[in-house]
């Protein structure tokens, strides 16, 4: 299809075509993208990189990445950025990654902010600068991005680049947990566990082990096996692991 026929699709005929199987999604979104339509540009190469629809192949979704930043798809320009920062169908080049990620913040994308900030944070790929990291978290904060919202809470139980305040950690955590960021439902019932408000605490720890990756859950079991409290320790790791006898 041309992208004057794709235009001329009615959203009635796009749905429609976005409701068949993943392999007509796929070939329907693979036609967009060729004929030259950014966002669908980025959207097959999220497809390729996750292989729904098609075969997984990082390096051909990287591919469609470029293409799409090339005509200023910031989200694929991000997502070029977490290719080299992560080494998805290409080598790590953690430099690479952070210049993606700050052209695509500085357009005001806010996931390329959060990974920006993180990089910032850690010097990876550029100067540690967590101070600069926490304005880059707190931009992404305002603009409702769950995964900042809980690392700038982070930096506010530590004292990074700012004067340690638990209240403002905690509400940070609560929001971050609110938002469906699997960290800040840990975090938040961290502490709300050590405030001895264990049974609120409870339905965040499952949720954190619904919604968090193996080696997450993993740490947050080791965390849980040596909290000193016995009750929270107990009843927490069952939650976690949602086992309906907590």
């Amino acid at each position: 299809m041309t992208q004057a026929e794709l235009i001329a699709l009615t959203p009635a005929e796009i749905a429609a075509r976005l409701a068949g199987p993943p392999e007509a999604r796929a070939a329907f979104v693979r036609a967009a993208a060729e004929a030259g339509m950014a966002e669908a540009q980025a959207v097959y190469g999220q497809m390729l990189l996750d292989g729904v629809g098609v075969l997984a192949d990082p390096a051909a979704a990287l591919g469609w990445f470029v293409k799409a930043a090339a005509q200023h798809h910031m989200m694929a320009l991000n997502m070029v950025g977490r290719c080299y920062d992560l080494g998805w169908g290409t080598a790590i080049d953690k430099a690479r990654a952070a210049e993606c990620y700050r052209i695509a913040a500085g357009a005001g994308l806010d996931w390329a902010m959060y990974n920006y900030a993180t990089l910032l944070a850690l010097g990876d790929g550029v100067a540690e600068d967590k101070a600069v990291a926490l304005r880059w978290l707190e931009k992404a904060a305002a603009l409702g991005n769950a995964k900042a919202i809980n690392f700038v809470g982070s930096f506010y139980e530590d004292g990074w680049a700012c004067a340690r305040d638990m209240a403002v950690a905690a509400d940070c955590y609560a929001r971050a947990a609110e938002g469906g960021d699997f960290r800040g439902c840990f975090n938040h019932a961290r502490l709300l566990g050590a405030a001895g408000r264990i049974d609120e605490a409870l339905p965040w720890l499952a949720r954190a082990g619904a919604l968090g990756t193996p080696a997450f859950v993993a740490k947050a079991a080791d965390w849980l096996a040596a909290c000193d409290r016995a009750e929270f320790r107990t009843r927490g790791l069952a939650a976690l692991r949602n086992d309906p006898c907590c």
